[in-house]
């Protein structure tokens, strides 16, 4: 049996400068934009295959994904990343969707 259609949001439109602020904020910790943390590197995160970045350890669940990171799959992920990918590895979400909004305008401007 085969799960229901996911329904896709695109995001609002966001500030590219605020999602900067935020990324400095919430997303450092565990990321970086040119390099592996504990998390995967963020350059050019947009249009890529989910798991696919060369040189990072993605869980199987990730790895094994064929979605690509548009920003609706950005805006379902930074919201819930379990119910996108059941068995992922992030803990940690983005409740405001003004705030994901403006981190996925970042995110954007990274390639």
């Amino acid at each position: 049996m085969s799960a229901p259609a996911r329904e896709w949001i695109t995001p609002a439109t966001g500030n590219a400068l605020q999602g900067a602020a935020l990324y400095q904020t919430h997303c450092t910790a565990c990321h970086a934009i040119d390099s592996h943390k504990i998390g995967p590197a963020h350059r050019r995160v947009v249009g890529r295959r989910l798991g696919s970045l060369p040189g990072y350890t993605y869980s199987a669940e990730l790895a094994q994904s064929r979605l690509r990171w548009t920003p609706q799959t950005l805006n379902a992920w930074l919201e819930d990343p379990e119910a996108l990918v059941p068995g992922q590895r992030m803990g940690f979400a983005i409740e405001s969707a003004q705030d994901r909004a403006d981190l996925i305008a970042y995110l954007a401007t990274l390639q």
